[in-house]
């Protein structure tokens, strides 16, 4: 595939969402070599079209409501962003509002605090697997059945 059809091809992709360089590579390499696609995202950066940076930005505004910091810098990590670009766009995008985030979250799923430990273990469970610290987690659901402490 030519240098120009890479490029358009790279644009329709662009059109819809934005993408990490490395996300936009990987979906580009059945059609090029690698120096081709490297050629291309280059110009790309260059024009501003490609930004890894704003990809990042986007992603955690588009996320930040329903996921924790942990979880995404795991999937900013996985999809090509280095982590000073992570933490970058996870400290213009979130602020310092870890709690108030989980709170509002488990508000929404919940509502009510638990009323025995099975029910305090399936919350902790929820808000882990969305990536929130141990510390959020017992912070929003106030620690009510936490023996060992």
């Amino acid at each position: 595939m030519s240098g120009d059809e890479l490029k358009a091809r790279a644009l329709r992709h662009l059109a819809r969402r934005e993408h990490s360089r490395a996300e936009l590579a990987k979906k580009l390499a059945p059609y090029g070599e690698d120096a081709a696609i490297a050629t291309v995202l280059d110009r790309m950066q260059e024009l501003g079209l490609l930004s890894d940076r704003r990809f990042a930005e986007c992603y955690v505004r588009s996320r930040a409501e329903r996921l924790g910091r942990r979880r995404l810098e795991h999937e900013l990590a996985q999809r090509g962003i280095d982590p000073e670009g992570i933490e970058d766009a996870l400290a213009a995008e979130l602020g310092g509002g870890e709690v108030e985030r989980a709170r509002l979250l488990w508000q929404k799923k919940f509502g009510l605090t638990a009323e025995d430990r099975k029910e305090w273990a399936r919350q902790a469970r929820f808000l882990t697997a969305r990536g929130f610290s141990a510390d959020v987690v017992r912070k929003v659901l106030k620690e009510p059945f936490d023996e060992s402490a």
